[in-house]
């Protein structure tokens, strides 16, 4: 009820949403434990496999499943983890997700052969695809006023991006420090946490028109993701080769069946219908692409400083903590700014900054470039922060409660795909840029030659195995050629920033601040009522 003053009490005005408690701050601060753990487990078994190698002598393939199991089952299951959150709850499916990650992460950590180790993590896969749909999903429920929720998600995102970059540092003291299998016991404490505290401080909420699960459309989702996922890395991996692309052509037809099956089915798997809301859709293509660039370029990024600056993987993830450290105090900053400033402009200033962080990578060179790449880096992550937490957000703030699970599935299996979309495609793109320009002297074998022209690592690898007077100009037109092919790959994502600021603007306009937005399910802000001309407050209607 509104006041003759004009003021309206908190507490009467159904207008204004409910304000989070310490209850639910600290439940959030559980919950943002085992989101960092999972994107550390994502990392980290690239620092351990050579111990993992030297212990229990995995195959090469063995090694690559090893290495690609967790993350291809994290893809694979994640729209069905967060539409099971959806019908039975989401507190239940991330407490039984936990317990799954504790058990199969102490499985890890004492595999006593290769087979139980790739088990161990293709579990952990599975339950870590619970983990992130369901605390987006509960996130929407506990924190229902916008400035909030932006808040809180601002320090999600914070723990999101805190295991990329702790992933190296943590897992590289470890592996000095105890044996490989140490890495997976990070899990214990962190679940053992969120066993014991989420009963306590984390609300249980579903859908509760929810209906059964449709087992087959669950097969289909996992035959649409999993080859597609795997033909994009095993594309990047080793450019065109007829399984991968069949795998990928496959991946893409159950698509096609998967989606068809659920615009004919009154409780489906995936609700097409959230693609009608055109904030959700737009974050969805926002956080892609961001995806899709951040995942190539990095990789083109890293390579640079290992292949033709000369720098250890140590060494390289010591120097990227800085723009990264900058990423996670801009992506803080990034909701603060979006309470006064609309969503639309604050994406949109976001990739303009990171298309000029591009142009400067445009201008590396391969001699002293590591400077300009470092400077190009951090404008592009300074950019980009800015869509890391916002664009959940205004998944989860568009989307209605009771299918809060699948869309928090949508927001981070898009992030998924976005990364193996952009190793895959921008990596060929530098590949098909370093094999035109790459100059391999004359007097070399076939063999040599041909290894040489397939990449730079192949082409360092002759050049130590030749020496002499054909090693010094090889490894040159190398490193000149990668170097054409990174700044190849900078000019391709200056247009894509530039197009995802039209995008936001674009698709975002209608979106208000977050001061002014009410959440789905809130009743809109009443408007304050316009004195008379005595001075009295008059209804507005």
């Amino acid at each position: 009820m509104t006041t003759v003053d004009g003021q309206a009490g908190a507490a009467a005005d159904p207008a204004v949403a409910p304000r989070a408690t310490w209850r639910e701050w600290l439940g959030l601060a559980v919950m943002c434990l085992p989101t960092m753990l999972t994107t550390v487990d994502l990392n980290v078994m690239f620092l351990a496999l050579p111990h993992v190698t030297a212990d229990l002598g995995p195959s090469s393939t063995q090694q690559l499943w090893i290495s690609d199991i967790y993350g291809f089952l994290i893809a694979g299951f994640l729209v069905t983890m967060g539409t099971l959150g959806d019908r039975f709850g989401r507190k239940k499916v991330l407490l039984f997700g936990g317990a799954a990650f504790l058990a199969a992460s102490l499985l890890a950590a004492f595999a006593t052969s290769t087979i139980v180790l790739i088990v161990a993590r293709a579990l952990l896969g599975v339950a870590g695809a619970t983990l992130i749909p369901s605390i987006l999903a509960l996130l929407r429920s506990m924190f229902k006023d916008p400035k909030q929720m932006g808040a809180a998600m601002g320090l999600w995102g914070t723990s999101l991006m805190a295991g990329v970059v702790l992933g190296p540092v943590v897992g590289g003291l470890m592996l000095g420090a105890f044996w490989w299998g140490s890495v997976f016991l990070l899990a214990v404490p962190i679940m053992g946490l969120l066993l014991i505290a989420g009963p306590v401080l984390i609300p249980e909420s579903k859908d509760p028109t929810a209906g059964r699960l449709d087992l087959f459309s669950v097969a289909l989702s996992l035959l649409a993701i999993l080859p597609f996922v795997y033909g994009l890395k095993e594309l990047a991996r080793n450019g065109w080769e007829p399984v991968p692309l069949v795998s990928l052509i496959a991946g893409l037809v159950f698509l096609a069946v998967f989606l068809r099956r659920q615009a004919q089915l009154a409780h489906p798997l995936l609700d097409l219908s959230l693609f009608k809301i055109r904030a959700l859709s737009t974050a969805l293509t926002m956080a892609l692409m961001i995806a899709f660039v951040m995942g190539g370029a990095g990789l083109m990024g890293s390579l640079y400083m290992q292949m033709v600056e000369g720098l250890t993987p140590v060494r390289v993830g010591t120097l990227l903590l800085i723009p990264s450290v900058v990423m996670i105090v801009i992506g803080n900053l990034a909701p603060a700014i979006a309470r006064k400033v609309r969503p639309a402009y604050v994406l949109a200033g976001g990739s303009l900054i990171a298309a000029l962080g591009m142009v400067v990578l445009t201008q590396v060179g391969s001699t002293a470039g590591l400077t300009t790449l470092l400077v190009g880096l951090a404008i592009v992550y300074v950019g980009g922060a800015s869509v890391g937490p916002m664009t959940p957000f205004l998944v989860m703030s568009s989307t209605p409660p009771e299918k809060a699970g699948a869309a928090g599935s949508l927001s981070s299996a898009v992030g998924e795909l976005g990364v193996a979309l952009g190793v895959a495609i921008l990596g060929l793109i530098g590949t098909a840029t370093y094999r035109g320009q790459v100059s391999v002297p004359g007097e070399l074998p076939a063999d040599a030659a041909n290894t040489a022209k397939e990449s730079i690592a192949g082409a360092t690898v002759v050049a130590e195995q030749v020496g002499g007077p054909a090693a010094a100009p090889l490894l040159d037109s190398a490193r000149d050629a990668f170097t054409s092919g990174l700044n190849t790959v900078a000019l391709v994502c200056v247009f894509i920033f530039i197009a995802l600021a039209v995008v936001a603007l674009v698709g975002l306009r209608h979106v208000p601040s977050l001061g002014d937005m009410p959440m789905p399910g809130m009743p809109p802000k009443e408007k304050k009522p316009a004195p008379d001309a005595a001075g009295s407050a008059q209804p507005v209607h």
